[in-house]
């Protein structure tokens, strides 16, 4: 029989710090990326980033990591100033691990500590295909998005790719935000305006990439004409509405702030 995941209280959440955590970063990387080792992030760069102003977050059971998130320090001039933010690269949870809310307690955690740092900004990049992820990015935790970037990493050796280009949408995570406080204590983020628009998916999306990659190429070459049009005029993803065969992302113009 298959061992069940522990319940939440027995997950414990905390920053990583040693070599040895890094490297189950780089174990778990290799898990659920299926990729080859040319495109893992090595532990060296791991604990790098860890030491100097970044995030290395583990999720423990017991000794054993089971989800992990690591953000790079960056920074942007905003009016003539430098101002910090983190680029959250890469979070994972064990596939047995999923769907318990780990992920969620991680990117809290990583919030936490982020706003304790003065820092008010954490972005990351996504695949639009991923319906799933999208959900959790703008429903639960509140993120928007207003950037498109085509085929961001190039075309990889995961099996989780499918061989096309990796387009990203580019979320925003405006910690201390009415919308990301609304999010993060489980009530709704705000509804759409009257005048949104929506850009369109079929729900099956993430799988049938897999097995019509053909297709989701010229899906994903509909979709990137239309975020990128709709982003050019001033619009951002503010909303993810799921009816049957087709998930809409919502767009509203963009107001700063909201």
């Amino acid at each position: 029989m298959t061992a069940q995941p522990a319940m939440q209280h027995d997950i414990e959440i905390r920053m990583c710090h040693t070599l040895e955590d890094c490297e189950a970063c780089v174990s778990m990387e290799k898990t659920v990326w299926q990729t080859d080792d040319i495109e893992i992030v090595p532990a060296a760069v791991i604990r790098v980033v860890a030491k100097t102003g970044g995030q290395v977050i583990g999720a423990f059971e017991g000794h054993r990591m089971i989800g992990f998130t690591f953000a790079l320090p960056a920074f942007r001039t905003v009016d003539g100033s430098l101002a910090p933010f983190l680029h959250s690269h890469m979070t994972a949870v064990l596939p047995e691990f999923q769907n318990h809310g780990i992920g969620r307690r991680l990117k809290l955690f990583q919030r936490e500590e982020a706003l304790a740092r003065g820092i008010r900004l954490i972005e990351w990049t996504f695949d639009p295909f991923e319906l799933r992820n999208a959900y959790f990015n703008v429903m639960r935790l509140g993120a928007m998005m207003r950037r498109y970037i085509p085929n961001f990493y190039g075309i990889t050796s995961s099996p989780l790719h499918s061989g096309i280009p990796t387009d990203r949408l580019v979320a925003e995570w405006h910690l201390d935000s009415p919308r990301v406080l609304a999010a993060v204590q489980a009530k709704s983020v705000p509804a759409p305006a009257a005048d949104a628009v929506r850009v369109s998916l079929p729900t099956d999306i993430g799988e049938r990439k897999h097995r019509e990659p053909a297709q989701a190429i010229a899906i994903q070459e509909s979709i990137r004409a239309d975020f990128q049009h709709y982003f050019a005029a001033g619009y951002a993803v503010t909303s993810i509405e799921a009816a049957g065969h087709e998930t809409h992302y919502v767009l509203e113009p963009w107001k700063e702030p909201r």
